[in-house]
């Protein structure tokens, strides 16, 4: 056996110990998984997993029918990671979530994890939010086709035949590193320190079960006008989101984002499918391009929001509206008159991202997080194929990376992440 092995389970033993020594109720629940300590938590009564804390600070609640993160409304910043999973069996995958729904629950309180009084070990928590509060962190835990593959895992009788890659799209030009993964995490708060704190625990958690493929960071800010947040606007500074449908109506939301009885694998209802691409942004030809071509582009006005011919936001689109010269008012390239010839409908939650200079041309490298949720992936991919056929925004863009997931339903208290996949 080798010194790092030792040390490795030494560590563990004192962990527990230790642990066991120190933790209230809260704390043994952390247990849960990492130690096969569930079973016993369950018989002496005690709750295995944290609950909601209602008087936390900007807190956004971890339990309920739906994951956080989807209906979730103005998001402000977000730390989206797809992983691998090196995970030997589908019950180390299991333990893996259940750690996580317990590490969950704590940081979308504001909760550190605790320290031991051990100075020897590190620290539980990597400590880089204390003194922060909840900032509205939510996180949304989804699974790839590709983790349904792994034979050691025995799932691949639980794969939803709607899950699998996305298809090549026209125009696409992906960077294989920054494509798909076994599971993704979005980590979405009002401070972007909070939401890579998040991340960052959980994959430590997770040490030896799963590895990083691929992350990208994004924010949004939002203008606020009479004391309402307005839409949001794109590097291209357009506004991003305006067709949404409406979060607070639950038949809208059955009918385009949850998954009902029966159209899925009984696991994933009440989840639904999340579908990233990574957008570039060609912002320094963007930036020579005349305001009228841009708009042109859009199918919409860049200050106002309002539809081609039209003054308010929200105002209706008329693809059949045509100018004093007989021309149509939108043009048929545009981005806004191709997404109407599709009827699908999908909820939009878009990041912008810059991450310095491209080292290949010393541009901008910076655009997009595409992140969308809707109950089939058809319904993205219906979108996806009408634009990506004649878009006149294809000229200032370019699809780098892209994945679909497909995300659990809520958790209720007691249980744990995607308990109905493993169970």
């Amino acid at each position: 056996m080798t010194a790092e092995r030792t040390q490795s389970i030494l560590e563990k033993k004192i962990t527990r110990r230790d642990m066991l020594k120190t933790a209230g109720v809260g704390g043994m629940g952390m247990l849960l998984g990492a130690s096969g300590m569930g079973g016993v938590l369950t018989a002496m009564g005690a709750q295995p997993f944290s609950d909601d804390n209602p008087s936390a600070k900007n807190k956004v609640n971890f339990y309920g029918p739906y994951q956080s993160g989807i209906l979730t409304k103005n998001p402000e910043h977000v730390y989206f990671v797809a992983l691998n999973v090196t995970a030997k069996s589908k019950n180390e995958l299991k333990e893996l979530f259940q750690v996580w729904t317990e590490a969950s629950v704590r940081m979308m309180n504001g909760e550190m994890k605790g320290n031991s009084d051990n100075t020897l070990l590190p620290p539980h928590d990597t400590g880089e939010t204390e003194g922060l509060d909840a900032s509205r962190l939510t996180l949304t835990f989804g699974v790839g086709p590709s983790l349904f593959e792994k034979p050691e895992l025995g799932l691949m009788h639980q794969r939803p035949k709607e899950l699998k890659d996305l298809p090549h799209f026209p125009k696409d030009q992906l960077d294989p590193q920054y494509v798909g993964g076994d599971l993704c995490i979005q980590a979405c708060a009002d401070v972007p320190q909070v939401a890579f704190h998040a991340v960052r625990n959980l994959i430590r958690d997770a040490r030896g079960q799963v590895t990083m493929k691929w992350a990208q960071t994004g924010f949004n800010t939002y203008p606020v006008k009479k004391g309402k947040k307005e839409t949001p606007r794109n590097l291209f500074a357009f506004k991003d989101g305006t067709a949404n449908p409406n979060v607070d109506d639950k038949k809208e939301m059955n009918d385009v984002v949850w998954i009902q009885p029966g159209e899925s694998k009984a696991w994933l209802t009440g989840g639904t499918y999340l579908a990233v691409r990574k957008i570039q942004m060609h912002l320094e030809t963007w930036d020579r391009t005349a305001l009228g071509e841009q708009e042109a582009a859009f199918g919409r006005h860049r200050d106002s929001g309002a539809p081609l011919g039209k003054s308010n936001e929200f105002d209706s689109v008329e693809l059949d509206r045509m100018d004093e010269k007989n021309q149509p008012i939108t043009p048929a390239d545009s981005h806004v008159y191709l997404a109407k010839q599709v009827k699908d409908r999908i909820l939009r939650r878009s990041f912008s991202y810059s991450n310095g200079i491209r080292p290949d041309t010393g541009a901008f490298d910076a655009g997009l997080v595409f992140i969308s949720f809707q109950k089939n992936p058809n319904q993205f991919i219906n979108i996806q194929n009408s634009l990506g056929r004649a878009d006149k925004l294809n000229e200032y863009i370019t699809h780098r990376g892209s994945g679909l997931f497909a995300c659990f339903p809520g958790v209720k208290k007691g249980s744990y992440l995607g308990a109905a996949l493993f169970e």
